[in-house]
């Protein structure tokens, strides 16, 4: 029985509602041991359907804000010194996770199914991606952040998820000069950023005011605006922020602490819900919408596995940790979600293929990722740096073991 639609104007009892759904999904995620990431989906895929929620202004700002902070976070997770040492296997691996989807995504669509061409595009682009906010958020719930294997991990994410980028600036740019302007001051912040937030850091860090996190906002807002100018996506910009200044993160862990409390608490959960709640229930039960979605579906996982397992073996990953990481690669929200709302705004994608693509991508975050925690988790020390950390066999922590010892869920 389908309940009435929850339809009232006070922002407080939406708040409320939405805030509710997220503490479900976190005591939910606590419980079973699956990510709180693809928990929030999941419950809003479940209220999106039932409860019939709806957003507002406000809440896509706050999911739109909360999906640039993920993406900073994963930028800025990254650490400079491990980004080198995996360089040729980030590269690899993530190059190659861009290409086999996105070829095979766009033959099939375009050969396949018929689509024209930018149509074809847009669904490739839109299935090459991995998910940085869904891979992220798992690392830090496991404490895999910090190991060998989850700095390899998001490293080639950043390079598979640089190639979905590009693709989409080369194939669909709109090439004037608010996109010059863009890329010029992106460029000029990026080179001066790191000596910038040395310095405000040093000089006004550690203030109950906390000025060095609205100077980090403040780029982020500026970046994301001039983006929105240009025709872009404020992510875009967001996780080139955090690469760039990863190494003054490394040697100030409290600061990336505030920030990560304030994305997991208040932003991820309204972006993660409402991604959920943008899949259409009925619209998967018609046999042509349910077809395509198992179609291209099984294009992108066959691709990423044909693509990126067999190289996870010449790079020193064991099968658990192989597995372990092709699944991971395998996932997709953010970029995806982001190229295929582009295609749709521009008029290169109709609504029932923004449908189908938008529900793959919901699907590529959770399904490999349940198969990845749920068989293939790495079990390994916290800090060990091993070779990507050789598959040392030690028990299965609980959830609540695996927090206090990360000191990341509970701070």
């Amino acid at each position: 029985m389908t309940l009435p639609a929850v339809q009232f104007d006070n922002m407080y009892l939406i708040a409320a509602l939405w805030i509710g759904l997220a503490l479900a999904a976190s005591l939910i995620s606590i419980r079973t041991g699956i990510s709180v990431a693809l928990t929030e989906i999941l419950i809003g895929v479940v209220a999106g359907n039932f409860l019939h929620i709806q957003t507002n202004d406000w809440i896509n700002f706050l999911a739109g804000f909360g999906s640039v902070l993920l993406t900073f976070l994963a930028g800025a997770e990254i650490d400079p010194a491990s980004f080198r040492k995996h360089f040729r296997a980030s590269m690899v691996i993530g190059t190659v996770g861009f290409f086999a989807p996105f070829l095979g995504a766009f033959a099939v669509a375009y050969w396949g199914v018929h689509w024209n061409l930018h149509a074809a595009q847009i669904a490739g682009i839109a299935l090459s991606t991995t998910s940085v906010a869904v891979v992220y958020a798992v690392m830090v719930e496991t404490g895999l952040n910090r190991t060998e294997i989850g700095k390899l991990i998001l490293a080639a994410c950043f390079v598979n998820d640089l190639g979905t980028v590009l693709a989409l600036g080369v194939l669909f740019a709109n090439y004037d000069i608010w996109l010059a302007l863009f890329v010029g001051v992106t460029g000029m912040v990026l080179a001066i950023l790191p000596w910038t937030a040395r310095f405000v850091i040093r000089r006004w860090g550690g203030r109950v005011s906390e000025p060095e996190v609205k100077f980090l906002f403040l780029v982020l807002f500026g970046l994301g605006g001039l983006a929105t100018i240009a025709r872009s996506e404020a992510v875009l910009p967001a996780y080139l922020i955090g690469l760039v200044i990863a190494g003054t993160f490394m040697h100030n862990r409290v600061l990336m602490d505030r920030m990560r409390s304030t994305a997991f608490a208040l932003l991820t959960p309204f972006y993660f819900l409402k991604a959920g709640s943008l899949v259409s229930l009925p619209a998967l039960l018609t046999a042509t919408g349910a077809g395509l979605v198992a179609v291209f579906f099984f294009t992108k996982m066959l691709t990423k596995i044909i693509g990126i397992r067999p190289l996870t073996r010449p790079f020193g990953l064991g099968p658990r940790v192989g597995n372990y990481t092709t699944l991971l690669m395998a996932t997709g929200l953010t970029f995806g979600s982001i190229s295929a709302l582009f295609g749709l705004a521009h008029g290169y994608i109709n609504q029932t293929q923004y449908t189908v693509l938008v529900t793959v991508v919901i699907l590529s975050a959770v399904v490999p990722t349940l198969f990845a925690q749920s068989f293939f988790r790495p079990r390994v020390e916290l800090g060990e740096a091993g070779p990507v950390a050789g598959e040392v066999e030690t028990p299965t922590e609980t959830p609540e073991e695996v927090a206090e010892v990360a000191g990341i869920l509970d701070e």
